[in-house]
């Protein structure tokens, strides 16, 4: 997520990197989620304890104690976090705080909330830190509003962990004409607000001629833009690659959207924490390495079939 300060948030997510192999992964129902409530389900809940930990003593000492870390999430974004028909978090953000808690020797406890509050609640100690494919921009690093230019925050520091771009879909057989951002004047797109592609809409709709300018309708989660556009109420929607991929392959058992267009706005996922909060963020940034080098990290791409989005190390502030 996008550029508005939250790249699944706000400002361009995208692309061109691609995680192209995702359109084959396997087909998981693309399930909703809901209340900001805690989730124990996933995997990466499971106790750490009495595990080996080799980095344990990298966590700040009140985590370590604690042995939980808490992680903000928009758990509604099949496939990065979801859950499934159970009820348990599952993705490719849960796999990696799982590998990583192994290396930590603490549980990362996925709390749900909607996108566009996660770095606030963040801010106000509700989360340790936020993990949501929440796309790494300097705007963000610098707690600056995309949107007004304006300062509303001391900022945040990101540990990059992926890579990925923004996407147009339409409903299938059905494209509107439409290949290009460009092509969107005069329409009307469906997006998750507060992310990168609500950011793309707003900056080519100044662009768009006179009485042509495009309509947003933004969502607090994408399920519920997908929603819309298939029911026959917008023109296009629009998300980050591996979503909009697994929404077509999956939705309606792949009858539902289409793929328009490429790829654009390439970026880094990154895991959000507090600016103050370094030794959680170096601690974060040795686990994920950790789990690179000893092919954890590979496996889960591989399995969410996103290995084209991979990164060979953490990267801290990366986002451009």
């Amino acid at each position: 997520m996008t550029a508005s300060t939250t790249r699944r948030t706000t400002a361009a997510r995208s692309r061109i990197a691609a995680v192209g192999a995702i359109a084959v992964a396997g087909a998981l129902l693309l399930t909703g989620c809901g209340d900001q409530t805690k989730d124990s389900g996933s995997d990466s809940s499971e106790t750490q304890a009495g595990t080996s930990a080799p980095l344990a003593d990298k966590l700040p000492k009140e985590i370590r104690d604690k042995g939980v870390v808490k992680v903000g999430s928009d758990i509604a974004y099949a496939p990065v976090e979801f859950k499934d028909d159970s009820g348990k978090v599952v993705g490719i953000d849960p796999d990696l705080a799982d590998a990583m808690g192994k290396q930590l020797g603490v549980k990362f406890e996925f709390e749900n909330g909607t996108f566009d509050t996660l770095i606030t609640g963040l801010r106000s100690g509700r989360y340790d830190m936020a993990m949501s494919a929440m796309t790494d921009t300097k705007d963000r690093q610098d707690g600056v509003d995309s949107e007004t230019g304006k300062k509303v925050g001391e900022g945040v520091d990101f540990v990059d962990y992926f890579t990925a771009g923004v996407s147009i879909y339409t409903k299938k057989g059905d494209d509107q004409g439409i290949k290009t951002w460009a092509d969107l004047c005069g329409k009307k797109i469906v997006v998750q607000r507060g992310t990168v592609s609500e950011d793309l809409a707003k900056a080519e709709s100044e662009k768009c001629p006179a009485g042509k300018k495009i309509t947003i309708e933004a969502f607090d989660n994408d399920q519920q833009a997908q929603t819309r556009l298939r029911a026959g109420g917008a023109d296009a929607g629009s998300s980050d690659f591996p979503v909009a991929a697994y929404a077509v392959k999956t939705s309606g058992g792949g009858n539902d959207f289409q793929l328009v267009g490429e790829q654009v706005e390439a970026a880094p996922y990154g895991i959000a924490v507090a600016k103050d909060d370094t030794q959680l963020r170096d601690a974060l940034q040795a686990a994920l390495d950790a789990i690179i080098a000893n092919g954890e990290y590979k496996k889960i791409m591989d399995k969410w079939g996103v290995a084209e989005g991979a990164v060979d190390k953490a990267t801290v502030n990366g986002g451009k």
